[in-house]
């Protein structure tokens, strides 16, 4: 156990993208592990909000999703730049094939996964996803999960991000780093 804390302490690893639907955790847990990486940690929508000087609600009210992706891609792709780091990314950054494959070509990909049902009631607290508004979360994000899933689950590394503090889902993650790291 002290191998894999020194290990995971010291990454050099390649840059670790977190991936999942809107609610998981990715950015709060993203934080946390790279805390306990002693890694940066950024976040893609707050880089895009920057990189535009707006608010991703805004950018689909104004230019639409498509626009949007194409911003996210060249963000990300700005940001996986062959450091190691934490990033959290939009669930829907994984969905674009080019951004997928920079991903899994120059990342190690970490799907956090949950139920719909559980991410519903996490992102009622906040109208500031686009893909919700005006709609009902559960059935949005049941929808999603059934399209994105799949594609989801080309990451290597898939956690279950249930309802549990986010320090079990980074001490997941950990766990999966370290027996990765050890197979090779």
């Amino acid at each position: 156990m002290l191998q894999n804390q020194l290990l995971l302490k010291n990454w050099h690893g390649r840059p670790i993208v977190l991936i999942g639907l809107m609610g998981v955790g990715k950015s709060t847990v993203g934080r946390r592990l790279a805390t306990r990486l002693a890694l940066p940690f950024v976040d893609a929508d707050s880089e895009i909000e920057a990189a535009a000087d707006m608010s991703i609600a805004d950018i689909f009210e104004r230019f639409g999703e498509e626009y949007f992706r194409d911003g996210e891609r060249r963000v990300i792709a700005r940001l996986i730049d062959g450091t190691p780091k934490v990033i959290a990314t939009g669930g829907g950054a994984f969905i674009n094939a080019e951004t997928r494959a920079l991903i899994l070509d120059s990342a190690l990909a970490v799907w956090l996964d949950a139920n719909p049902k559980v991410l519903a009631d996490r992102v009622r607290r906040r109208d500031t996803r686009p893909l919700l508004r005006n709609r009902d979360p559960a059935e949005v994000l049941t929808e999603l999960a059934r399209i994105r899933n799949p594609i989801y689950a080309l990451a290597p590394i898939h956690i279950s991000s249930q309802q549990a503090p986010h320090e079990t889902t980074v001490a997941a993650i950990l766990k999966a780093l370290a027996t990765r790291a050890n197979d090779q």
